[in-house]
C-alpha cells in the first residue's frame, strides 16, 4: 500500500529555496501565501511555475489572477515565510503595499523576485500547477532561505583561499596559501572531533 506520510517524507529529501506568491483579488485586496513548489519552466519565453493545494482558500484568487510575482525569499527572511503560511490572518499588515510592474504586492528583502503574466492553469493531482511568463525581475546580492526535511536552512559553501583568509585562518606567502596559528588550532580541533 502507498504510504502518503512516507511520500512526503521522502519528497522532503530534496532541497528546495522558499518564496511568497502575491496577486491582487478581484477587489484589489492583497493576498499572499508560502510556496516551496517554484520552479524555472523556459529561457525563451521566459517562463516559471508553482503549485498550489486545490483546497487552499487562495485558490479561486490565484485562479483569477493575471498576475501575479514570486518572491525568492532571503536567509533572513524566516518569520516571513511564517508570516505567509499561516492561515486566516492579515498577511500583510505593517508592510508596505506597494505593486511591482506587473501589478503584484511587493515583499522586501528578498533575494530575488519575478512579476509575472498567468499563462496557464493546470491541475496535477490534489494541486493547480500556475505556469506564468515573467515580464519583469530583479536579483540581489542574498543568500536564499532553504527547505529541507520540513526544517529552514541555510546554504553552506565550500570555503575559498580568500574566505580562510579573511576569516583569520590562513595567509597568502610566498610559498602560497599557509594555515595561521589561529587555523591550526581549529584543523587540529577537528581531527579530534573526526576520529571520536
Amino acid at each position: 500500500m502507498f504510504d502518503p506520510h512516507a511520500f512526503r517524507n521522502a519528497l522532503g529529501s530534496f532541497a528546495t529555496g522558499v518564496t511568497i506568491v502575491t496577486a491582487r483579488d478581484g477587489e484589489g485586496r492583497p493576498v499572499g501565501l508560502t510556496a516551496n513548489s517554484f520552479n524555472s519552466v523556459s529561457l525563451d519565453p521566459p517562463m516559471v511555475l508553482w503549485s498550489l493545494s486545490l483546497h487552499s482558500g487562495s485558490l479561486p484568487v490565484f485562479r483569477d489572477a493575471e498576475r501575479w510575482a514570486v518572491h525568492v525569499l532571503a536567509a533572513d527572511q524566516q518569520a516571513m515565510s511564517d508570516r505567509f503560511a499561516t492561515p486566516a490572518i492579515d498577511k500583510f499588515e505593517g508592510l508596505s503595499l506597494a505593486d511591482g510592474p506587473e501589478g503584484a504586492p511587493l515583499i522586501e528583502g528578498c533575494a530575488a523576485r519575478f512579476g509575472c503574466r498567468a499563462r496557464f492553469e493546470y491541475e496535477g493531482g490534489d494541486h493547480a500547477i500556475f505556469l506564468g511568463e515573467v515580464i519583469e525581475f530583479d536579483r540581489r546580492e542574498a543568500e536564499p532561505l532553504i527547505y529541507h526535511g520540513g526544517q529552514y536552512g541555510r546554504i553552506m559553501r565550500a570555503p575559498s583561499g580568500a574566505d580562510l583568509e579573511r576569516e583569520g585562518l590562513a595567509e597568502d606567502t610566498a610559498e602560497g596559501l599557509s594555515l595561521t596559528d589561529r587555523g591550526r588550532e581549529l584543523f587540529a580541533a577537528l581531527e579530534r572531533v573526526a576520529k571520536r
